[in-house]
C-alpha cells in the first residue's frame, strides 16, 4: 500500500502539488477559524505557512526552489510558476460584470495613477534613506514597491544590477504579503462591500496576488473586480517605470 502511494505521488507530481496545497489551505482555514475566531484570514495564514515551508525546503536541500527541490513536491514548481499564475489571473476576469466595472469610471483611473505613483515614491524615499543615490537603483527599488513584477521589468529596461532587481522583488513580495494579511482586517473600515470599492482598492493596492488573496478572505465575489484593475495596475507600472518615473527620479537626483 505504501509503495503504491509513493509510486502514485512520483508519477503525478502536479496532482500531488494540488492536493498538498489543498491540505495546507484546509489546515490554515481551521487555524484561522478555531484559534483566532476568524480575525485572521485562513489565506493569510496559508501564505505565511507556504513561505515557512519554502524556507525549510531550501534549507534542507541547499537549492533555490524551496519545497519544489524535494522530489515528492516537484510539482509545486509548475503549479507555482508564472504560467499557472498568469492563467488564474486572467481567469478571474470571467466573473466580471461589465456594467458593474463601468461604474468605477474616472475614480478607477485616478486610483490606478495614485496606486502607481504613491508606492513608487515611498519606495524611492526608503531606498534613499538606506544610502542608494543612483537613479537607476532608486527607480528599480521604487518600482518594486509598486509590484514585484514591475520592479524587475523596470530594472531590466534601465540597466539595474541583479542585486538591486532582487531587492525590488523582495520589496514587492513584502507589500503583497501585507496586503493579503491586512485587507480582511481593515475591510470594514475601508468599506470593501461593492464591486466599485473593490476596483478602487485594486487600483490603489496594485499587487494582483495580494489583492486577490485579501479580497478572497473578505468576500470572494469581489475578487474578480479587484484583480481586474490590479492587473491594469501592473501593466501601467511597467510602462511608467522605465520611462516617466525613471526620468523624474533622474531629474530630481541630477
Amino acid at each position: 500500500m505504501l509503495h503504491m502511494l509513493e509510486k502514485t505521488i512520483a508519477d503525478n507530481p502536479l496532482i500531488t502539488a494540488f492536493a498538498f496545497v489543498g491540505v495546507v489551505i484546509w489546515v490554515s482555514n481551521q487555524i484561522g477559524r478555531r484559534l483566532t475566531g476568524g480575525r485572521v484570514a485562513g489565506s493569510a495564514i496559508a501564505v505565511l505557512g507556504g513561505l515557512a515551508l519554502a524556507y525549510w525546503g531550501g534549507a534542507v536541500t541547499g537549492k533555490a526552489k524551496g519545497l519544489a527541490d524535494i522530489a515528492t513536491f516537484s510539482g509545486l514548481a509548475l503549479m507555482g510558476g508564472a504560467m499557472m499564475r498568469d492563467f488564474t489571473i486572467v481567469a478571474t476576469a470571467s466573473e466580471v460584470h461589465v456594467d458593474e466595472a463601468k461604474k468605477a469610471g474616472w475614480l478607477g483611473v485616478v486610483a490606478l495613477l495614485l496606486g502607481t505613483v504613491l508606492p513608487f515614491s515611498v519606495g524611492v524615499i526608503v531606498a534613499w534613506s538606506f544610502g542608494y543615490t543612483d537613479p537607476i537603483a532608486l527607480t528599480t527599488i521604487g518600482a518594486g514597491a509598486v509590484t514585484y513584477i514591475v520592479g524587475p521589468v523596470t530594472g531590466a529596461a534601465i540597466g539595474a544590477s541583479s542585486d538591486v532587481m532582487a531587492l525590488s522583488i523582495a520589496t514587492g513580495v513584502v507589500k503583497a504579503i501585507m496586503v493579503m494579511v491586512f485587507t480582511p482586517v481593515f475591510a470594514r473600515f475601508m468599506g470593501l462591500k461593492t464591486p466599485q470599492s473593490a476596483m478602487v482598492f485594486g487600483g490603489l493596492a496594485g499587487t494582483v496576488s495580494g489583492v486577490s488573496a485579501g479580497l478572497a478572505a473578505t468576500d470572494r465575489k469581489l475578487v474578480p473586480y479587484g484583480a481586474l484593475v490590479a492587473t491594469f495596475h501592473t501593466g501601467l507600472g511597467c510602462l511608467l517605470g522605465p520611462s516617466v518615473l525613471y526620468l523624474a527620479v533622474k531629474a530630481i537626483t541630477w
